[in-house]
């Protein structure tokens, strides 16, 4: 009964349900991903917020993130989505670089960008996210949700853990992320609840040049750790 079960196409799909099924799933989808990528090369994740408007400054300002990182040889990735996912993959296209999208199956999602070059969807949030640092010498990162926050956050705990390191965590919009950035120090920092020296792990501002600059010397310092580097420096908010 199990072989006619696994082998009639007309019988009861609940197995695909359960979890060892599952864990085959995640499986396909971290060779996808290691297969897909491996040979790209130098790279920086640009992360924001899918409802960013096209035309907007935060727009504008992704789209030239791309493009300089484009021009400084790193290739882009993002979540695929629209907004300033699609705008950092715009700027990427526009710099004649590598343009790449990790997608999300989400219900409320539009699907990838027209601006992708190199696309992969994935159905779990882990294996998506392991991707983006994998491959990744460092983040840019611009106003965003939850999402934004999510991905932000998780790259903090892995380079304060020392899981990654050598990786610039570069914040872009002063005026939005300072507040944030002044919580951390009034709260976390006073209370305990991290060190000063955690702090250092984010720069922020304004300019999308200088982002881009921080992340270039960044990835230098993870290609070359004895390196002496000149240090360019941003500020905390």
């Amino acid at each position: 009964m199990s072989d006619r079960t696994l082998l009639d196409t007309k019988g009861p799909g609940q197995f695909v349900h359960t979890d060892p099924w599952r864990v085959l799933r995640i499986q396909s989808e971290f060779v996808e991903g290691f297969g897909a990528l491996a040979d790209l090369g130098p790279a920086v994740s640009v992360f924001g917020s899918a409802r960013t408007v096209p035309g907007s400054l935060n727009y504008e300002l992704a789209v030239e993130v791309g493009r300089q990182l484009a021009e400084a040889g790193l290739a882009v990735i993002t979540g695929g989505g629209p907004g300033s996912m699609e705008a950092a993959n715009k700027g990427a296209v526009q710099g004649n670089g590598v343009s790449v999208g990790l997608g999300i199956e989400l219900p409320f999602e539009q699907g990838m960008n027209q601006w992708v070059d190199l696309g992969i969807n994935f159905r779990y949030f882990f294996a998506r996210k392991t991707m983006f640092v994998k491959y990744a010498q460092g983040f840019i990162v611009l106003p965003g949700g939850l999402g934004t926050l999510d991905e932000l956050f998780e790259a903090m705990v892995l380079v304060q853990t020392r899981k990654v390191t050598s990786f610039p965590i570069v914040l872009l919009g002063t005026a939005f992320w300072s507040p944030m950035v002044e919580w951390i120090q009034n709260t976390l920092v006073s209370e305990g609840m991290m060190s000063e020296e955690d702090l250092d792990l984010l720069q922020v501002v304004d300019d999308p040049a200088l982002a881009v600059e921080l992340v270039v010397e960044g990835a230098a310092r993870h290609r070359n750790p004895n390196g002496t580097g000149n240090g360019t420096g941003g500020t905390r908010g």
